[in-house]
């Protein structure tokens, strides 16, 4: 079973914005990846610190900082100082069970969101997003090494569409598109899943089909609490008047807000389907747990007078009429054949078999 929120007993005691890694460890260490980009170039590299790095200022260069891997608590420290972080947002970013929220800073905008995976074992996996926007500059750190931003950094490499004359708002922007669309393509395999489920329901329910009914709704519920919290971040950025976020980028906000919001409408209707395939299994189970009680009823009501005619007849009685009685026997098969048969028939046509 997947766990939903991660143990914050580290945090005991200490004091706000005290700075403890709080989730898995995916890595040895952090790796960061550093991207410089504008209108007419664009420059990659992996670097091992941010010591001496600073946001250009005095140009319209964008400078994209990603880091993979929250472990390295001296590296965040080191961040901070750099980019001018508060510690509680470094703090909020170690603690890797946070509730999607955007934070205003009026000189930066801290977006902290949940993305999703799936295991070998199709199980739903968590991973926490934080996402810092500058004037100029952006910062994005996730638990582990992904294929998250590998269409994103396509895109600038090419040059394709207005990514490289977006500037750092929208940089942001493809990220939180990127993550929101990650969300439809889980939703369509739960779809092709819950489809099978109603096939085995119409067939033939078992107890496998139950547990996975339960794990279905489980994962739903994970889904939710991550996107119903995401909608207000987006349409707060969709209707955002700080200087960060340029007019041209609102629209495009807007968008993902109503992809947002088809993502949560999907989620209700599967949590629907998944609460009414539940009530079916158990009223299947139910209905043939009545059929089974139906025949063994029959069977126990036909057996009745024949055992009260073999109770009568093996008295241990000396003086029995039917006893010495030639045909006896016979006739005594022969009546309880006939009673057998007489209420077979008469269970059929009153429709109870």
């Amino acid at each position: 079973m997947l766990g939903t929120t991660k143990k914050r007993s580290a945090k005991a005691g200490l004091p706000p914005g005290a700075l403890v890694h709080i989730g898995e460890v995916h890595a040895d260490r952090a790796k960061i990846t550093l991207c410089e980009y504008d209108e007419s170039h664009f420059k990659e590299r992996e670097i091992r610190s941010l010591e001496g790095l600073m946001p250009p200022s005095d140009r319209k260069e964008v400078t994209w900082v990603h880091i993979d891997g929250l472990q390295d608590v001296p590296l965040l420290e080191q961040m901070g100082i750099v980019f001018g972080l508060h510690p509680l947002i470094l703090e909020d970013m170690l603690i890797t069970d946070q509730r999607p929220k955007l934070e205003d800073h009026g000189e930066y905008l801290y977006i902290v969101l949940k993305r999703f995976h799936q295991d070998k074992g199709d199980r739903l996996v968590p991973e926490q997003v934080s996402i810092v926007l500058g004037p100029n500059f952006l910062i994005s750190l996730q638990e582990k090494e992904g294929k998250l931003l590998d269409p994103v950094r396509e895109r600038l490499r090419n040059d394709r569409g207005r990514l490289r004359k977006g500037g750092a708002d929208g940089l942001a922007h493809a990220l939180l598109d990127g993550i929101v669309d990650g969300y439809f393509s889980i939703l369509d395999h739960f779809g092709e899943e819950i489809e099978t489920i109603e096939e085995e329901l119409i067939g033939r329910p078992s107890p496998k089909t139950l547990r996975a009914i339960q794990i279905f709704k489980r994962e739903m519920i994970l889904l939710r609490k991550a996107v119903w919290p995401l909608r207000e971040v987006v349409g707060n950025l969709s209707r955002s008047d700080s200087p960060l976020i340029r007019k041209l980028s609102i629209l495009y906000f807007r968008d993902i807000s109503d992809h947002t919001v088809q993502v949560i409408d999907t989620i209700e209707t599967y949590r629907d389907m998944l609460s009414g395939m539940l009530d079916i299994y158990l009223s299947t189970i139910s209905n043939r747990m009545n059929e089974i009680m139906k025949v063994l009823t029959v069977i126990a009501t036909i057996f009745m007078p024949l055992t009260f005619l073999a109770g009568v007849y093996g008295m241990n009685f000396k003086y029995m009429p039917e006893l010495e009685w030639r045909w006896g026997y016979f006739a005594l098969w022969g009546v309880m054949l006939v009673i057998a048969v007489f209420m077979l028939l008469y269970f059929r046509r009153k429709k109870w078999l």
